[in-house]
């Protein structure tokens, strides 16, 4: 489309299935590694991400009219489903969760974000998943019902 120019910057969050800590630190970068070659061949930019053992996080700079969100995480959870299987990470089948957050930020917050994503595990020295996610939810004034939230162990 002539003179379309799009810069959307996305936090995306999702969780393991029965959020299992199932992310082992040893694996990782390999994880980090897989996704950002998702989000690159989707012709996205990943600007920052970090898997925890039972969610992830990632910022994306998302820049397509093409190409719905829901499809974007639908493909990435899928892969790096298909990804951890294949390796053999762990005894059963590994699978996500159904559904995830996407929060959008402006250009000026990105470093922000940034430093907040990739400080994840000190973050969650202080604060439980299910608490920063609820955070989130009231910071951007979302409306939920618990009941289709992900599930969580109690904290």
């Amino acid at each position: 489309m002539a003179n379309t120019y799009i810069q959307i910057y996305i936090q995306l969050i999702f969780a393991v299935k029965g959020r299992q800590n199932l992310i082992h630190n040893s694996k990782r970068e390999d994880l980090h590694k897989y996704i950002s070659g998702i989000i690159k061949n989707s012709n996205q930019k990943l600007l920052a991400i970090y898997a925890n053992p039972d969610h992830i996080h990632l910022l994306v700079g998302f820049n397509s009219l093409n190409l719905k969100i829901s499809d974007f995480v639908r493909d990435i959870k899928a892969n790096s489903s298909r990804f951890i299987n294949e390796q053999k990470w762990v005894n059963g089948k590994f699978n996500w969760q159904e559904g995830y957050g996407a929060f959008s930020y402006s250009k000026s917050q990105i470093d922000k974000v940034v430093s907040y994503i990739l400080n994840q595990e000190e973050h969650h020295k202080r604060k439980s998943f299910k608490e920063e996610y609820i955070e989130l939810l009231n910071k951007f004034e979302i409306q939920y019902e618990e009941k289709y939230m992900f599930e969580f162990d109690e904290d």
